[in-house]
């Protein structure tokens, strides 16, 4: 494709203008022909043109049907994860473990926190055994934990059983770091604006799918009495979800088996074995220095900063730690999973709770819709920002804009209750016959305000969650070495576990204890986590473009 710098009408061999030369020294030989002061050469505009041209000449093919397997792989995940929500409240009201509804969120809390913890403890451990076996094995082995996790917690009666069964649900969800990784191994800078976004769909997706298998099929019996109207789904009201939920899972794992190939280091068709990234065992010791860029879009110009990490055994957490742009990333992964974690968890409770206590009074079916409706705008997010924002922004710019939405999905929240409670004002007393408000009994313009009220929080949350692919990118930019990837996931996403560990649990009891002892009105749970987030996107502000890495070897 001809440029305006280059045109086709130009003869071939006159390369330069005469205006370029300087011709009070025409007939000087030692005098450069073209001033160096020449805008033609240094032009910023110019050069950016021509490094988007290159790249999208040089746009690396990408293995589709790989990338199609993994998608399908990474989908059983959240539709197992996200299936309990619309119903977990219901679930523990119907255990009995307390009188007072508004200690329901402080053991719903406490079971996902278990989930947490357990993946704390067996994230890093499988990233770092699938660098030594092989991708497979431990993606299809924490897929199936994850479905007989999902049937076991259908057939809980007791608080321990839960706990249990979220806790082997985490332990196998490990894997996660390691699906990551194949992705980062299938592509590379030049596609993953393309590769990222449609990998990036799998989680919306299945926080539509599982949301709504929760809400549809939980107490089927009593929903859906002329099909499930059965003793042992009135005994296991939770049973049916969690069966779908794993049916979902082993066929993942069947497609998976004989769809997806092992994508190790040497085999990447991304890096082939002349690739100066393939590591290979030479005798001796010689290094190599690489680039480790926070952006595609910006390459360190520094020459004289440089770490030495020597990978003739692989990457442990302490080597990876020296690396600065990782420290960032990991301690702003653990910000960002904290914040994205109790949002989700208030934002449950905030639904379930009566609207006279600050709430929206939604039932289980319409808190699936609200979570159906927020993976719905991530999908469309998705599919039409997230190339733009990859192909087009710098990536660390572009993760500390979306870390800053957090503060305002905070801060919004309150108002959907005040539109509620305008809508309903005519009622005295929060009762109506004796029978607590609900928003179904509002007008419909007030419904309607609500709900667009919540479809352009939710929108905002979203663009939110941008910030895990763009972290996913700045990962995989800054590994040490191709060996490490896996590895080097594992410490970021063990970093966010931790966080998401006790996310639940202090978000919950905070929510609790704001609406118990009403501290600015039930509303400061508001307060604490509009701060916690201002305190987030400050964290995110430290990641800087990281030094040249020089990779030791044997």
């Amino acid at each position: 494709m001809s440029s305006p710098h280059n045109s086709p009408a130009a003869p071939s061999h006159s390369t330069t203008s005469p205006s370029n030369y300087d011709h009070t020294n025409s007939h000087d030989e030692s005098r450069p022909l073209l001033s160096t002061n020449s805008p033609a050469l240094y032009d910023p505009a110019l050069e950016a043109d021509l490094q988007h041209a290159a790249m999208r000449k040089s746009i690396t093919p990408l293995p589709k049907a790989q990338l199609a397997c993994l998608c399908v792989v990474r989908l059983v995940d959240p539709i197992a994860f996200s299936q309990i929500f619309p119903y977990v409240n219901e679930m523990m009201a119907d255990l009995h473990l307390t009188d007072d509804p508004s200690r329901i969120g402080f053991y719903s809390g406490i079971v996902e926190s278990s989930f947490a913890i357990a993946q704390l403890f067996s994230i890093y451990q499988w990233a770092k055994l699938s660098d030594r076996i092989g991708r497979r094995p431990v993606i299809f082995t924490g897929i199936l934990g994850m479905a007989v996790a999902s049937i076991f917690f259908g057939l809980s009666h007791t608080l321990t059983a839960v706990l249990f069964a979220r806790c082997l649900a985490g332990l196998f969800s490990g894997n996660v770091a390691v699906i990551h990784s194949v992705l980062g191994e299938l592509t590379d800078s030049s596609n993953q604006a393309i590769a990222f976004p449609i990998y990036g769909l799998t989680w919306p997706l299945g926080a539509i799918i599982g949301p709504l298998i929760g809400g549809t099929f939980s107490n089927p019996a009593t929903k859906f009495p002329q099909f499930f109207d059965y003793e042992f789904l009135r005994t296991y009201p939770y049973f049916l979800p969690g069966f779908i939920a794993a049916v979902t899972s082993v066929s993942g794992v069947i497609f998976g088996y004989f769809f997806l190939e092992e994508v190790r280091i040497f085999s990447s068709p991304m890096l082939p074995r002349n690739s100066p990234h393939v590591l290979q065992t030479l005798p001796g010791k010689r290094t190599r220095s690489e680039k480790v860029p926070s952006s595609p879009d910006r390459e360190s110009d520094s020459a004289s900063s440089s770490l030495t990490l020597d990978i003739s055994e692989p990457a442990t957490f302490r080597s990876l730690m020296t690396i600065p742009i990782i420290r960032a990333l990991s301690l702003s992964g653990s910000a960002l999973s904290f914040i994205s974690t109790a949002f989700d968890v208030v934002f449950v409770l905030y639904c379930y709770s009566p609207i006279e206590t600050g709430g929206l009074a939604f039932s289980a079916s319409q808190i699936g819709l609200c979570l159906a409706t927020s993976g719905a705008i991530s999908v469309f997010i998705q599919i039409f920002l997230t190339p733009i924002i990859l192909a087009k922004c710098d990536h660390i710019r572009a993760y500390n804009a979306c870390m800053a939405f957090w503060p305002y999905c905070f801060a919004l929240l309150p108002f959907l209750n005040i539109i509620a409670r305008a809508g309903l004002s005519e009622i005295q007393g929060g009762m109506l016959n004796g029978i607590p408000l609900a928003l179904d009994q509002a007008d419909g313009r007030t419904q309607a305000m609500v709900w667009c009220g919540i479809a352009g929080l939710l929108g905002a949350t979203r663009i939110a969650c941008l910030s895990y692919s763009l972290s996913m990118i700045l990962v995989k930019d800054s590994a040490p070495s191709p060996a490490a990837l896996g590895t080097t996931n594992g410490l970021v996403q063990a970093a966010m576990c931790f966080t998401r560990a006790f996310a639940p649990a202090l978000a919950s009891s905070l929510f609790a204890l704001s609406i118990d002892n009403n501290i600015l009105g039930g509303y400061f749970w508001v307060v604490i986590m509009v701060a916690v987030s201002i305190a987030g996107t400050l964290v995110s502000k430290r990641i800087e473009r990281g030094p040249k890495a020089t990779v030791a070897y044997d």
